[in-house]
């Protein structure tokens, strides 16, 4: 086997392999000698075909296989030898199309090497950590949103008709061409308004509805309604008004607490305390995240794969003229080509994205099969009553699996990179961290 340099600018590089036929026809008689003693042909006792006629009858496709085999061999030892890490899938191509058994095979190999990194002094970087307290009064704000969403209702006053959003207390019995059925009558019944709760059409018929009327609400079951009896078909329910009802929102008390499982009001106060705070942890460590890959981009400089810059610079314009036309969400529109601002930032992540990726390898950080299960688990959670579909799809999709596990992978290179660099805390208010997480949103 030859191998032969054809091409060597900045991080482009080309080779010319030539395999002797010689080499080819021992892996082909190489394989036939492993396989003779199970094969069994007409005439022939099983391990007593001669390996002339195995050649002829096999040959040509273990010749396939023996070509592969050997294109794989050089490749793999081109790489051990030259240390060259490619950016993508190396492009070969046999160049002699016109080969016929007996000749030599040539191919062609080209791709873009994965540059090498420099070392950083992770130990020289100055890092601000952002810490927020929750204040009394975020925390009351919070309880106040809580109680809103656990509203009561108080009696409206005698004589008020029923508004969007009011409850009103009913008995009802509804009735299909004249007979009641199944499920179609209850009494005491608490319905919101608005709430969408019943079959389309029922709530708004109640809207000025005051207590002490009799309403009859005319209305049509759903084509795809569940019971089959009652699909499609048109009903009348009649409906006894026996009170109307305000939101309210509920006391912030300790009845408040229980109803999202803390024992008293002390204990709510503390969960939404502990709540928020590690909301503001969250949000600070983004910023901190930021200032440190803003650190490590001037601390760095390297010439970057083109196809990478490429297709991240395609990649981020893609997305953008996503952003700024909502409205299509196919990919049937016009070609979108990339500006320089475009290519700017896709440097910029290309190049933190390879220096985070060799700052995990040479400190063998990785991604546990438990930390995997838990993203697939949470990824799965989007997708409720499918989600054994989703683990078995993210579990034959190896490009699913590069996706979920490269930010948790990436998290966990900036949390150790964290441990290393020189970090002082400030103390700041809820205020200012929204600002300084909005800042990095501007950029």
């Amino acid at each position: 086997m030859k191998v032969t340099e054809t091409l060597n600018e900045g991080l482009k590089r080309g080779y010319n392999i030539v395999i002797e036929a010689s080499e080819l026809d021992a892996k082909v008689n190489e394989k036939l000698a492993e396989a003779q003693p199970e094969v069994e042909l007409k005439g022939f006792r099983k391990g007593k075909v001669p390996m002339a006629l195995l050649k002829k009858q096999f040959g040509p496709r273990l010749m396939g296989e023996a070509m592969q085999e050997a294109v794989d061999g050089a490749m793999s030892d081109h790489f051990e030898a030259s240390g060259d890490r490619p950016a993508l899938q190396p492009d070969v191509k046999m160049t002699n199309e016109d080969w016929k058994e007996g000749d030599d095979v040539e191919v062609e190999m080209s791709y873009e090497a994965l540059p090498e990194i420099p070392e950083v002094d992770l130990k020289g970087i100055k890092l601000e950590k952002l810490i927020v307290k929750a204040a009394d009064a975020d925390v009351e704000e919070a309880l106040a949103s809580l109680a809103e969403t656990a509203q009561d209702f108080a009696d409206r006053k005698k004589g008020s008709k029923a508004k969007d959003g009011d409850q009103v207390v009913i008995d009802f019995l509804g009735k299909v061409d004249g007979e009641a059925f199944d499920g179609g009558a209850a009494e005491d019944y608490p319905l919101t308004l608005g709430s969408n709760s019943f079959i389309p059409g029922f709530e708004e018929q109640l809207v000025g509805a005051k207590a002490g009327d009799e309403v009859e609400v005319k209305v049509a079951f759903p084509a795809e309604y569940g019971a089959e009896n009652l699909a499609g078909k048109d009903a009348v329910f009649t409906c006894n008004v026996k009170a109307v009802k305000a939101p309210k929102a509920a006391e912030i008390d300790d009845e408040l607490a229980k109803k999202f499982g803390a024992e008293d009001l002390a204990g709510l106060k503390s969960q939404v305390t502990e709540r928020l705070e590690a909301e503001y942890t969250g949000a600070a460590r983004a910023v901190m995240k930021r200032g440190l890959l803003d650190a490590l981009d001037k601390l760095v400089d390297f010439d970057l794969p083109p196809s990478l810059l490429d297709a991240e610079a395609g990649q981020i314009a893609h997305q953008l003229w996503h952003d700024e036309n909502p409205d299509v969400e196919g990919h049937d529109h016009p070609e979108i080509e990339a500006t320089d601002e475009h290519k700017s930032l896709a440097a910029r992540r290309v190049r933190l994205g390879l220096l985070l990726a060799e700052l995990g390898q040479k400190n063998e950080i990785e991604v546990s099969d438990a930390e995997m299960t838990q993203a697939v688990m949470n990824q799965a959670r989007q997708y409720p009553g499918q989600e054994r579909e989703f683990f078995e799809f993210v579990q034959q999709n190896p490009q699913m699996r590069q996706q979920l596990q490269a930010p948790i992978f990436e998290d966990k290179v900036v949390d150790y990179v964290f441990e290393l660099a020189e970090v002082s805390e400030k103390e700041i208010s809820k205020d200012d961290l929204q600002k300084a997480v909005e800042a990095l949103e501007e950029e």
